[in-house]
């Protein structure tokens, strides 16, 4: 070939770069669009980056629009906010697993680089990825043992991927220095960070580029207003004279009003119309000035919109509700920036071992636990119905489940009747049938009687739930203290009443004798003068023979002075708390508010409306419910540590190892709730007197000795059936979960006092000795131990009973 036609070859040979589509905005303050043509390299791969000018995009798109900037910002914050964590196992939430030492975790949560902090760092490098179509390059340094030390955020329009010819994805990048110098740095030195585009591997994509022509509208009506404030002439309104009698020093003053500027708006101008003429011209706002407002909403709402910002998040929540704002958080955070920071993190992951991730730590962020509460309400709603297990509610909370009978059973609305999960399961909560009665209850399609045992007294335990509910007494059932406390619930805190007894001794006009500290002190002296009753008697008689039993050389069993100690300390609470009860039920009959408008109003003056004719509402006066709910709130936290305490000494003494089973509380968390609802009782008694107690002759100091009355003569037995009560159910529940929980080798034997006040049906339970997890029977009805709250009411009032226990083959005469 000749020489000569070697140039022109090669020109036709090389390939020639796409030409740049740029639309110029303003004259003399061009702004390019955000919209561009791609270009083809040498090697022949498409480079659609390579047309974007990141230094003009800044300037134009990012620093002079507001909402580009405010959308930017939005999104970068947060991985400059949120640290890093490397982990394996877990849910989205938690690692079950994580790495406290990784170099990683250095350099991008303390610091990146000796100019920049991590958060620096990271907030630059999402900022640079948002803007940057070519994406953002970070040069990775590393020791000579391979250990990262520091990471640098290059300038993404200096760097170039420079593409191997030889069929690898990459040679090399080249990096231009600020000085001009070209460094070649190996793949392996730079983590090229990029949201991906779906054809060009050599390119991302920016919402900027969808935003474009957002943007320019934003920015170009923005210019277009400041210029029209500056040119424009137009005062409001214009009169046109005669002017043939004017000369042209004064024609020139006239034109003079006619200069441009802001601060001529709102003038009216007088100008020339020729001989005879005069007419007015409005010149106010016209409808292509109104035009501006519409436009620039809709570029903000699509320029927000490509970023998937809400306007909320950028500072605007107003025309919102709670409810909406918070779940335009949530979707931002769901579909903008949980995507952003994966997309981030996922890139640095490249010294990780299989099996470990790198993530943003977002367990803190509150928008993201939108759908998880409402599965936590959902889950709560349904436990309530009875159609979930406490195990079950427990794994939608994040929580470990129990997995012990109590936890595995459907508990059935209204009466919180345990429908048990297995036969196993049955017999633990005391609910099973023998096979030949036909099927075991409570269990799905089984057949059988009802899952609670029968009663046939109408104060049965059951049937008093069932009476509380159904009145629409306030304040928590068993079930529901169960599942607080299987839930790890808080105590609710007490000062409810107290602030009553306050603000009641504020209303009183004067003092009422006995305040609530002296009560309570009157009460403990009298409750301790009052052990030789009979039931001290008695209890001091069975003591003698039974002192010692508390710890056999093989296995258990409860002593007198665990429920004396419980029995104690109910004692003084419930003491305390009646003697408070009935201070402030005493000054709230004297309160002002509940005065005004009934008969025992004192007028203050002739015009004073305030009196009437009504009597004093006994319900109001006295409370129940809320006294209710504080008798729980007090009692619960001691019943907890009787149950708690005996638990673990039957399980130091049975197993070796001091423990205490998830379900020893049951019982006293259910005690606590029937020792509320007897209070509640006594409260409703309470009530019904004083309203009964009124006539015409009847003053406040008669209610006030009525309500004395009652406390002195209804009180002490109701404290003292309550704290016997608790303290068997306490103390015999604890027990027996903690020894369910050592294991099916474990025989309780019942104990009973051996005296005359022992009932005849646990005559027949003395000395029967069982499996733990195998209910006691007698009259066809099963009791779990002595005291079980869930049984008929005359098996269980009054019950001293207890249970050995003991480890080893139960006398086959008993079994």
């Amino acid at each position: 070939m000749p020489r000569e036609f070697l140039p022109g070859l090669r020109r036709l040979l090389t390939p020639r770069p796409v030409q740049v589509e740029e639309k110029s905005a303003a004259v003399g303050s061009a702004y390019v669009s955000m919209t561009y043509a791609g270009t083809t390299t040498v090697w022949g791969a498409e480079n659609r980056g390579a047309g974007w000018d990141l230094d003009r995009v800044v300037q134009e798109g990012y620093e002079r629009s507001v909402w580009t900037f405010k959308a930017v910002e939005a999104i970068s914050k947060h991985p400059g906010a949120l640290s890093i964590e490397i982990g394996r196992g877990g849910d989205d939430r938690q690692f079950a697993e994580t790495l406290t030492d990784h170099p990683l975790l250095r350099v991008l949560n303390v610091r990146a680089n000796p100019l920049e902090t991590a958060a620096v760092f990271k907030k630059r490098l999402s900022a640079q990825f948002l803007l940057s179509k070519r994406g953002a390059f970070v040069e990775v340094t590393r020791s000579r043992a391979g250990t990262i030390t520091r990471l640098d955020l290059l300038p993404p329009n200096r760097v170039e991927p420079i593409p191997d010819p030889h069929g690898d994805y990459l040679s090399h990048y080249q990096f231009t220095t600020y000085d001009g110098r070209i460094r070649e740095l190996d793949p392996s030195r730079v983590v090229w960070l990029r949201d991906p585009h779906p054809t060009d591997p050599f390119c991302g994509v920016t919402p900027l580029e969808a935003a474009g022509l957002s943007v320019d509208l934003d920015v170009k009506a923005r210019l277009y207003n400041i210029a029209f404030i500056d040119n424009d002439a137009r005062p409001s309104g214009i009169v046109a004279i005669d002017v043939d009698g004017l000369d042209q020093r004064e024609i020139d003053r006239i034109q003079q009003r006619l200069a441009p500027g802001a601060q001529q708006a709102g003038e009216t101008v007088v100008v020339g119309s020729g001989p005879g003429g005069l007419n007015y011209v409005d010149t106010s706002t016209r409808p292509r000035d109104m035009n501006y407002e519409s436009l620039a909403k809709a570029a903000k709402d699509e320029i927000l919109s490509a970023f998937g910002v809400p306007e909320s998040i950028v500072g605007n929540a107003s025309e919102r509700t709670y409810a909406n704002a918070d779940r335009e958080e949530w979707n931002y955070w769901q579909h903008t920036e949980l995507p952003h920071l994966g997309l981030i993190a996922s890139a640095f992951d490249f010294d990780l071992d299989d099996g470990w991730s790198i993530r943003f730590d977002t367990s803190g962020v509150e928008a993201l636990e939108f759908p998880r509460r409402q599965r936590r309400a959902e889950a709560r709603e349904e436990w309530n119905a009875g159609l979930i297990t406490a195990d079950e509610y427990r794994e939608v909370a994040g929580r470990r489940p129990f997995n012990v009978p109590h936890s595995r059973a459907l508990w059935i609305s209204p009466q919180k009747a345990p429908v048990p999960a297995n036969e196993a399961d049955a017999a633990a909560l005391g609910v099973a049938q023998d096979p030949a009665a036909g099927g075991t209850p409570g269990l799905p399609g089984a057949g059988g009687p009802p899952a609670l045992p029968p009663s046939s007294g109408a104060d049965s335990a059951a049937a008093a739930v069932a009476e509380a509910e159904s009145t629409g007494a306030t304040g928590p059932s068993a079930a529901d203290d169960v599942a607080a406390a299987r839930s790890m619930l808080d105590v609710p805190s007490l000062g409810s009443a107290a602030a009553d007894v306050i603000a009641a001794r504020e209303q009183r006009p004067h003092p009422v004798d006995g305040e609530a500290a002296a009560d309570v002190e009157a009460a403990r002296s009298t409750a301790t003068a009052a052990g030789s009753g009979d039931a001290a008697a008695d209890a001091e008689a069975a003591r003698a023979p039974l002192e010692g039993k508390s710890a056999s050389d093989n296995g258990f069993e409860v002593a007198d002075s665990d429920f004396d100690t419980a029995a104690s300390a109910v004692t003084a609470v419930l003491t305390a708390l009646l003697a408070r009860q009935e201070g402030v039920i005493r000054a709230r009959l004297r309160s002002p508010k509940l005065r005004k408008h009934t008969r025992y109003w004192t007028p203050d003056g002739d015009t004073d409306l305030r009196g009437g004719t009504a009597a004093i509402d006994g319900q109001r006066v006295v409370g129940a419910a809320r006294w209710e709910e504080e008798v729980v709130a007090t009692l619960v936290p001691v019943l907890q540590q009787t149950a708690s305490s005996t638990a673990q000494r039957v399980t130091t003494r049975l197993t070796g190892t001091g423990s205490v089973p998830a379900g020893a509380v049951a019982a006293a968390l259910t005690a606590a709730a029937l020792s509320g609802r007897a209070v509640l009782a006594l409260l409703a008694d309470l009530a019904d007197v004083l309203d009964a107690a009124q006539d015409e002759t009847t003053t406040l100091a008669d209610l006030d000795e009525v309500s004395t009355r009652f406390f002195a003569e209804r009180a002490a037995p109701l404290i003292s059936h309550i704290a016997e009560s608790c303290a068997v159910t306490t103390v015999n529940g604890g027990a027996d979960a903690a020894a369910e929980s050592v294991g099916p080798s474990v025989l309780r034997t019942w104990v009973t006092r051996r005296d005359a006040r022992v009932r005849p049906q646990h005559q027949q339970l003395d000395g029967v000795t069982l499996p733990v997890g195998t209910a006691f029977e007698v009259e066809h009805v099963r009791l779990r131990y002595p005291g079980d709250p869930f049984a008929p009411a005359d098996l269980t009032t009054n019950c001293r009973c207890r249970l050995r226990y003991r480890t080893g083959p139960a006398p086959k005469e008993t079994l």
